[in-house]
């Protein structure tokens, strides 16, 4: 609370602990420059100061009460063309303000918005800057990072500039009209795939209600050509956006709010796992990858080369192509020397061990099984649940449980839930005849998430 003013505030507070590394030190000052340089608005949250102390960095920022973009929507009781432009223009108009002072948001997704109060026009607020990045015209990145469902295709092939940011506004914009991401399959990698091979489905239930104007800013907004792909300007002068007043006010149908509450509600329980996960990393997880490190050095020069790592590698019982290996070190190697230093090395390390050891999700289901007895029942669910602030838990719950719950037993057992946490997607029974088809192989796909810093929830 402010004690001056009586406001009440939000404190974001990274533990100490989890900056292991130069580059984490290096994001979080990034976050705080950038939420410094951008202008007022009454669509970016605004932090008021930023301390630290002996165990965290705080950052103190204007408290939104008024709930998750998806979750307002779906309280609503109906859902409409008009409702959806509303929402995009703010979006887009975030988008517009960031590259007009040089920045890429890169982790545009409907989890990063805000109402700032649970009035009925509350301004929404974009509350997140934590992988956006300074560019200047022209600039190119490589580094993959977001969220897999609102990756741009650009992303994917290591090559991109402020473009993806309307792509991933676009990808918004067709979960608001259908309930559904564009590209999603039932596994990460074939979300990959799906991204790459950039078909919209524009034929099922509830498009042909859709306006084509709405379908018509859709398909530019995810024109998979950068070039060719609209900027914020051109978004926001589209017809349908300048027309939003006398958008359809008809509501899309129960479809689609049901894959709407799916979506935030599932994604609350992959959020929390997540978190879960990360906040277990033990001391002695890093002590080993240390020891790790020193044997894959095996000319005691302080860094690993290809050649170490790939032997190395191999060596601890993983097995990647050459081609993924050297993307590895792409990944991380910050100075472009072809092999990583400790800090390099500890941030490959802690990817592979999260996607690749079962016991970080052993460790995540035994807290929600408070009991031991082997699976999650909804109490204990409500109970690990409760302090993101839902004010429907028992509806949240009996959601999550619908979902995961395969064998319809009243409880999530351990191989129902590493099935939800390996799924690429929390709509697979809902939608599944939106399901793609050829699938790329495993090793490809995780290589990407290796060398992602924010793949899955962020």
């Amino acid at each position: 609370m402010d004690r001056g003013t009586r406001e009440l505030l939000a404190c974001k507070s990274i533990s100490k602990r989890k900056l292991r590394t130069p580059v984490d030190v290096e994001d979080v000052r990034r976050e705080v420059a950038i939420m410094r340089h951008l202008p007022k608005s009454p669509s970016i949250v605004s932090l008021r100061e930023a301390c630290e102390d002996d165990g965290a960095v705080h950052l103190v920022m204007e408290l939104c009460e008024g709930g998750e973009l998806f979750d307002r929507i779906v309280a609503r009781g109906h859902y409409t063309e008009r409702a959806a432009a509303a929402v995009t223009r703010t979006i887009v108009e975030v988008v517009q303000l960031c590259h007009r002072h040089g920045v890429i948001h890169r982790d545009l997704k409907p989890e990063n918005f805000l109402f700032a109060n649970k009035k009925e026009n509350s301004p929404l607020k974009a509350i997140d800057f934590g992988l956006s990045i300074f560019f200047k015209p022209g600039e190119k990145f490589s580094e993959i990072v977001g969220s897999p469902y609102y990756m741009a295709p650009e992303v994917l092939k290591r090559n991109y500039g402020p473009e993806i940011d309307i792509w991933s506004a676009g990808v918004i914009l067709y979960i608001l009209l259908c309930g559904v991401p564009p590209f999603w399959a039932e596994t990460e990698q074939g979300v990959a795939q799906a991204i790459l091979r950039g078909n919209i489905d524009f034929k099922r239930e509830p498009w042909p209600n859709v306006s084509d104007n709405a379908k018509d800013l859709v398909r530019q907004m995810l024109q998979p050509d950068p070039k060719l792909r609209l900027t914020a300007k051109q978004v926001l002068e589209h017809t349908w956006l300048q027309n939003a007043k006398k958008a359809p006010n008809v509501p899309l149908g129960d479809i689609v709010k049901s894959r709407l509450k799916q979506f935030s509600r599932m994604n609350r329980f992959k959020r929390r796992a997540l978190r879960v996960i990360a906040d277990h990393l033990s001391a002695e997880e890093v002590e080993d990858i240390k020891d790790m490190f020193k044997v894959m050095d095996t000319d005691n020069d302080g860094i690993v080369s290809y050649e170490e790592l790939k032997s190395g590698i191999a060596k601890f019982g993983s097995h990647l192509a050459e081609s993924e290996v050297q993307m590895l070190i792409e990944a991380v190697d910050t100075n472009g020397r072809g092999a990583l230093d400790y800090g390099e090395f500890l941030a490959v390390s802690l990817h592979l061990q999260r996607m690749a050891n079962d016991e970080h999700l052993r460790r995540a289901f035994l807290f929600f099984d408070k009991d031991g007895n082997g699976y999650i029942e909804p109490e204990e669910l409500q109970e690990a649940l409760v302090e993101d602030g839902a004010a429907d838990i028992m509806e949240v719950v009996k959601d999550i449980l619908q979902e995961v719950d395969t064998d319809k037993d009243g409880k999530i057992s351990y191989d129902e839930f590493v099935a939800m946490m390996k799924t690429g997607t929390d709509w697979r029974k809902a939608s599944r005849h939106y399901s793609r088809g050829h699938r790329q192989s495993p090793a490809d796909w995780l290589t990407h998430k290796l060398a992602c810093g924010s793949v899955g929830d962020t």
